[in-house]
């Protein structure tokens, strides 16, 4: 683990080289730690796979303190506290009907599959939050099948429509609001994953656990899905 300076008031942590699930458990608890133990000098702090950027109020705390500050702080991790870190479960419900699902067709090319199996194993994980960003309230989730990876769209859309489900890769994620982006589309839920009252504006955090469940359209358009 390693912590470096950015600029005047940032610095980053290092935590690994490459993305692990003990990696994330890591960067879950020292992300929630930090937050605690250094609220009342925090501007900003951003998760990533590997790392943590953290950004200080250079009117309350000078870089050099506020370095050994969360130096400190990392001093003292334990691994006990990072192994019984209590990760929040969310369900999130997910009509993966054709005319919301913008890309079946090529998904089922790509992964020579049928889309109902594609379904079945995107339903089929439990998926951590890797990192928030891209846009407000966008979640990285990973990992899905391997079965059913895709690699994101050469030509991105212009507008995808709020609340779609996609996959890239080895991740999913959902597009919390309309936006251009390249994921492939395999599904909508007419949950608003915006909450204004969250730092991240997400209703994810970083170490949740996500599962999809999959419902018909009427369900969909009763929760207040828009086709």
């Amino acid at each position: 683990m390693q912590v470096k300076l950015v600029n005047e008031n940032s610095l980053i942590i290092y935590f690994a080289d490459s993305v692990s699930i003990e990696t994330a458990d890591y960067i879950t608890y020292a992300y929630h730690q930090l937050q605690l133990n250094l609220n009342d000098v925090i501007l900003d702090i951003i998760p990533s796979y590997t790392s943590i950027l953290i950004s200080c109020n250079s009117r309350k705390i000078g870089l050099r303190a506020f370095f050994w500050r969360v130096q400190d702080i990392l001093n003292k991790f334990d691994s006990k506290g990072v192994d019984n870190f209590n990760s929040k479960q969310i369900e999130l419900p997910v009509y993966y009907g054709e005319e919301v699902a913008l890309d079946h067709a090529q998904i089922s090319a790509h992964t020579t599959l049928p889309f109902s199996e594609i379904v079945r194993l995107h339903t089929s994980m439990c998926y951590r939050v890797f990192a928030i960003g891209f846009a407000p309230g966008f979640a990285y989730l990973g990992n899905t099948p391997e079965k059913i990876a895709i690699p994101r769209k050469v030509n991105p859309r212009t507008h995808v429509p709020t609340g779609s489900v996609g996959i890239a890769d080895r991740q999913t994620a959902v597009y919390p609001r309309q936006s251009p982006g390249g994921w492939q589309i395999i599904g909508r839920t007419p949950i608003n994953l915006l909450d204004i009252t969250n730092t991240n504006l997400s209703k994810f955090s970083m170490g949740d656990q996500v599962r999809f469940k999959s419902i018909d359209k009427q369900t969909f358009l009763s929760m207040g899905g828009i086709l």
